[in-house]
């Protein structure tokens, strides 16, 4: 049994539903399921041992998924937005792969020596072969089925694997089968070398949701897309919804249709997701945490918490604004100290998940579950009376200064409260006296003349003296991936090159 098993039902139950929509072109689900069996006898036609998938996403994507399903081999989608030097090292630690490639990256591989298919030779070949496919290969359970590479923000890229098993348990643990309208649609942005771009294929296929993608995110364009195909649902990333809501500039979204937005992939700014509530009252936000060695999402905070929260007079429930919710059906989490133990309510340590849909194996390291399967998550979190799971950072970005561990998350929950603190990050630089310091990297407001240390005096009147960023520097934007996790080792390098350079902050 692999995830083609989500594809035969869902052409068993619905075969004329539309199921992708990418620009002009719509599939339903029969013209789907043939593409697929097309895709992957042009896979096994080329001996593929590995399919990798080096565009952005679309109906290719989806197919080159099922495809590689299809031919009894993984599907690993890589980030196009590395260099050269990088992708021809990724795709160099995949055996028997066979390229599937958009032109304006075939340099990037060439070096590699291993075949490729243009996105245009994709699609023809894939029609050609569609008149004659081979039959779908037998496929275990427990062989891979994806390979996906970590953002490697802090060390070198991670290829983790998730098997067909650890796959289907999160797609039927967590959604409906034939759940949807006829008429719902899912408004893709995220990338596809994302988890959640695999998770999304996964879980509107088996829901019977209509996929509509937008390849390069843009927020005039995504309004005018769910307004355009009458989206209901959307899952975007903090850096994404920050460009809405300032496009929006105060104005409505208008999406009449949209009942349900996701977002996840980073910590999501308490203001802006209290102005985005109020941008969308009508809609439903998810907060949707999890990780790629978890196959997505293994805790959710639901539309009624949003919404209970946001009009909370009580302190405590208001905060849940800043939770990722408790975790999904077949999934159990847990807080540990540095010994082991558990925390008490409301104390720091690191969070543990283990559940049938968490992998925690790595390409060419193995497992690093525990003997009792619990994988953990290196975030740092805590939980409250109601079982509420907070994330205040990864366990790697504490800051050490004179001994105290400080969590960054701690401070910039302060800073970005200020009304003239867009957004900011803050990280650790080396430092003679303190062994590190606290740096804040901060994007005012537009136009707004806000001063360094006007914000350390606001820090420093609510939280001890020790959490007062040493350092402050103000910039434009804040280095990202293109998921909307911080570059922090871009920040602090940057830093560190320009106090070597005798630059003014």
């Amino acid at each position: 049994m692999s995830i083609s098993l989500i594809l035969e039902m869902a052409l068993a139950g619905h075969p004329d539903r539309p199921v992708a929509t990418a620009g002009e072109t719509t599939l339903t689900c029969a013209q789907f399921a043939e593409a697929v069996a097309g895709a992957g006898s042009v896979l096994r036609d080329h001996g593929a041992r590995h399919a990798v998938f080096l565009a952005g996403s679309g109906a290719e994507q989806a197919t080159a998924l099922f495809a590689a399903a299809h031919a009894g081999i993984p599907f690993s989608p890589i980030n196009y937005r590395l260099g050269t030097e990088q992708l021809t090292s990724l795709i160099n630690r995949i055996e028997g792969a066979v390229v599937i490639v958009d032109p304006r990256y075939l340099p990037a591989v060439a070096a590699t020596g291993a075949p490729v298919l243009t996105l245009d030779e994709f699609r023809e070949r894939t029609a050609a072969r569609a008149k004659d496919p081979l039959p779908a290969a037998e496929v275990d359970p427990d062989d891979p089925a994806v390979v996906l590479f970590t953002s490697g923000t802090t060390s070198a890229p991670k290829g983790v694997v998730l098997r067909h098993s650890h796959l289907l348990s999160y797609v039927m643990g967590t959604v409906e089968f034939d759940a949807a309208d006829e008429s719902d649609a899912a408004l893709i942005s995220v990338p596809p070398y994302h988890v959640a771009g695999t998770g999304t294929v996964l879980t509107n296929l088996y829901a019977g949701r209509r996929m509509v993608y937008l390849p390069d995110f843009d927020p005039g364009r995504w309004l005018e897309l769910a307004r355009g195909e009458g989206a209901t649902s959307a899952m975007v990333v903090p850096t994404m919804l920050e460009r809405i809501v300032r496009h929006l500039e105060g104005a409505p979204a208008a999406i009449p249709t949209l009942r349900s937005l996701s977002y996840g992939g980073a910590r999501m700014p308490r203001p802006l997701l209290e102005t985005a509530l109020l941008a969308l009252p009508d809609v439903g936000f998810v907060n949707a945490y999890g990780l790629t060695e978890t196959s997505s999402t293994i805790a959710l905070l639901g539309p009624e918490d949003h919404r209970a929260a946001l009009e909370s007079g009580d302190p405590a429930v208001r905060a849940r604004l800043g939770s990722i919710g408790r975790p999904v059906p077949g999934v159990e989490a847990t807080v540990r100290g540095p010994d082991g133990s558990p925390c008490a309510v409301g104390e720091q340590g690191e969070l543990w998940v283990r559940g049938p849909q968490i992998s925690g194996e790595y390409l060419g390291v193995g497992s690093v579950l525990d003997e009792e399967g619990w994988f953990p998550t290196r975030d740092l979190a805590y939980q409250d009376a109601e079982g509420y799971l907070f994330v205040v950072g990864r366990g790697d970005d504490t800051i050490i200064r004179g001994g105290e561990n400080i969590s960054p998350a701690e401070i910039e929950d302060v800073l970005v409260e200020h009304p003239e603190v867009s957004s900011v990050a803050v990280v650790g630089v080396p430092d003679e006296q303190w062994g590190q310091a606290i740096l804040a990297a901060v994007v005012p407001m537009r136009g707004t003349g806000t001063q360094a240390e006007e914000l350390r005096a606001y820090v420093r009147a609510r939280l001890r003296g020790s959490r007062t960023p040493d350092h402050i520097v103000f910039r434009e934007e804040l280095p990202t991936t293109a998921t909307g996790k911080i570059l922090r080792k871009d920040i602090a390098v940057g830093f560190v090159a320009a106090a070597e350079n005798g630059e003014n902050h």
